[in-house]
């Protein structure tokens, strides 16, 4: 299966840097619309089969483009809404707390998935979440096609450091993820998942490295 991991568009909470990740959420700004309706064109090689969105609204008015110029329905699964922020909720994500956010999410992607959000999820729980949309969809396309999803900044980050072969926690911390950003992934649930490009770009294999001591991005 092909699957595209796709990056909702620019929310007001993304221009404040805040860690915005409750249900339902803001909705997308002007230019978070404009990113949305360029998605169809950005995406035109792509012969999607399905198309999934988070419970949050701004992955649903990022996916309702593309679904209308595919005539594709839009599948809500809340198992692909970003990682909670627990007690950091609504944290600017520069301070040293809003920090802690993805030092902790990037650490579930390195195998401490005990860890706990502070008043949140842990690892365990947020990972299997994610993998119960990515199997439906692998089950769906019955191993085979492309599937679409329109997904969170941090989620789609943890979750390919976390499953893809070729990426590791340095290389995903490092590239922050830009709103409707892609990327691009081969494999499945049980044989595992090969990050083919990161918004663009070839992906370079793990035991390459990636570059280390960089920002480690926002959420949402």
């Amino acid at each position: 299966m092909r699957l595209l991991l796709v990056r909702h568009g620019q929310t007001p909470s993304n221009v404040d840097g805040l860690l915005d990740t409750g249900v339902p959420g803001p909705g997308l700004t002007p230019l978070g619309r404009a990113q949305a309706a360029a998605l169809p064109g950005a995406l035109a090689g792509e012969d999607i089969d399905a198309l999934y969105a988070s419970t949050l609204i701004r992955t649903q008015q990022t996916a309702a483009p593309l679904a209308a110029a595919r005539g594709l329905e839009v599948l809500v699964r809340d198992g692909i809404r970003e990682l909670s922020a627990g007690d950091l909720e609504l944290l600017p994500g520069h301070t040293p707390e809003g920090l802690r956010y993805l030092r902790t999410a990037f650490a579930w992607a390195s195998g401490d998935t005990a860890l706990r959000m502070p008043g949140g999820e842990s690892g365990a729980e947020a990972l299997a979440r994610y993998d119960a949309v990515v199997a439906e969809a692998e089950a769906a396309a019955s191993g085979a096609g492309t599937v679409a999803m329109v997904s969170h900044g941090a989620a789609i980050r943890v979750w390919t450091a976390a499953r893809a072969a070729n990426v590791d926690v340095a290389f995903a911390a490092a590239r922050p993820l830009e709103n409707t950003g892609v990327i691009i992934l081969e494999g499945t649930p049980s044989d595992g998942w090969k990050a083919l490009s990161w918004e663009g770009a070839a992906v370079t294999p793990a035991d390459e490295g990636g570059p280390t001591g960089e920002a480690l991005g926002t959420a949402g």
